[in-house]
């Protein structure tokens, strides 16, 4: 049994609210200027798209114009070094996305001669583009007539239908009910319902009095639209624990190195580290010293909470084969994520 009944969206009253309200955005052609036959450059819209995945509009435009500024085609990003690119994209979190950043890139200009290609089937022959980022990229640049399903239109579409589940146990059928409603103006039509999802219906209120959907939004004939989407039972999660050991020299430099090029925070740098785990290790310092607690620091994942005990000592410079001492002004230059510059702030650095 379907689990909605859908009943297609207005696509004519939604573009004509965009066409008045549409967001203005470093990465985004105006309606006005798409009318005069404007098109959106795919590798502008890609690195947007990449950028804001797990990520706000307002955290995101600053680290798009440095960017754009560093690297303004893809054949600029492609010639930077990684290290470059994961130190620019240091607290925007989720580092793999950075890593693939640099790999698409690399796979656009020497696989594609620099041009993306136009289909979202094309799109996602590149490293890192999934469902999502090549349904935008297609709809966006080339008018593509596919829907664009992200968390925003998730919200509004189990709004509009009153989905009687979680979101996630009916997206086929939302994208489907979706897919029937895009216009010819695909592109348009994508952004001005992310707008809308992240402008009228948004996660807390919901204002349905100036929303184009309102008319057919079966969540404003109920009365109470923002008891939709129905949250999925949250599991526990998990807690690791571990230590991190913050080391400076007699000039007050401090002893940096990087991870693994795989895995979580894959080639970011940090400070040294126990293994992380359920339970507390006893600590075991990485070289002889004076080492004095400094307290915890706490950090979230997505799939875990994470708890270091941080630890600080004065130590020889030498001995030290792995790594680079940084000078305390230059730390703000490093490739450091979140976690680590928590971790440096909680001993006194950073």
């Amino acid at each position: 049994m379907p689990l909605l009944a859908p009943h297609p969206i207005d696509a004519d009253a939604v573009l004509a609210w965009y066409d008045r309200h549409a967001r203005t955005l470093p990465w985004r052609v105006s309606p006005a200027d798409r009318a005069k036959g404007v098109h959106a450059g795919p590798y502008r819209v890609w690195l947007s798209e990449v950028m804001l995945q797990q990520t706000t509009v307002a955290a995101v435009q600053k680290y798009f114009l440095r960017f754009t500024q560093l690297w303004p085609t893809v054949f600029d990003l492609a010639a930077a070094p990684l290290d470059a690119v994961l130190r620019e994209w240091a607290g925007l979190g989720y580092y793999a996305r950075a890593r693939n950043l640099h790999a698409c890139a690399v796979a656009v200009v020497e696989n594609h001669g620099g041009v993306f290609p136009k289909s979202s089937e094309g799109l996602q022959t590149l490293p890192g583009i999934g469902a999502y980022t090549s349904a935008a990229i297609a709809a966006i640049c080339f008018d593509e007539r596919i829907a664009v399903l992200d968390g925003n239109l998730d919200r509004v579409l189990a709004r509009f239908y009153t989905l009687p589940v979680p979101v996630r146990e009916a997206k086929d059928e939302l994208r489907s009910a979706l897919q029937a409603s895009v216009p010819e103006r695909a592109g348009d039509f994508a952004q001005a319902m992310m707008d809308l999802g992240a402008t009228i219906c948004a996660p807390r209120v919901a204002s349905c009095l100036i929303c184009p959907l309102q008319r057919d939004c079966l969540g404003t004939r109920e009365g109470a639209p923002t008891l939709y989407p129905i949250k999925p039972e949250k599991a526990e999660r998990p807690v690791r624990r571990g230590h991190a050991f913050v080391m400076t020299d007699q000039s007050g430099d401090v002893y940096l190195q990087s991870r693994p090029g795989k895995g979580l925070l894959g080639g970011m740098t940090e400070v040294p580290t126990s293994e992380w785990s359920s339970d507390l290790s006893e600590v075991a310092y990485p070289v002889s010293g004076q080492w004095r607690h400094r307290g915890q620091v706490v950090h979230v994942f997505t799939h875990f909470r994470l708890e270091l005990e941080v630890w600080s000592s004065l130590v020889p410079a030498d001995g030290l084969e792995n790594g680079w001492w940084s000078q305390p002004s230059a730390l703000k230059g490093e490739a450091l994520p979140t976690l680590f510059r928590k971790v440096l702030a909680q001993a006194g650095l950073g």
